[in-house]
């Protein structure tokens, strides 16, 4: 660490993020249960998977003090997906 930097603490920002992970953990535990059809159930399920892995990864892996192109860098793989998943129901439902 460079001189005249001080140390900027991160645990309030790490507990807010721990809790909201937890809290998209105990929605994905009661999903399973819920009387709905199960495309739903699998798509609530995945929804929840995206936001967590977007939470880990925005926080965790510090990509929220990333410069603005790089945020874009990281982006694209997360259009490619669903533009894959586009052409995988498309082809389902042809």
């Amino acid at each position: 660490m460079a001189a005249g930097h001080a140390h900027k603490s991160h645990k309030t920002q790490y507990i807010i993020v721990f809790v909201v992970l937890a809290a998209l953990t105990v929605l994905e535990l009661m999903i399973p249960g819920l009387d709905t059809v199960y495309a739903y159930k699998a798509a609530g399920l995945v929804g929840l998977a995206v936001a967590k892995a977007f939470v880990v990864a925005y926080f965790y892996m510090h990509l929220n003090e990333e410069r603005a192109w790089l945020k874009f860098i990281a982006a694209i793989p997360c259009v490619a997906a669903l533009y894959a998943v586009g052409l995988i129901l498309e082809a389902m439902y042809r």
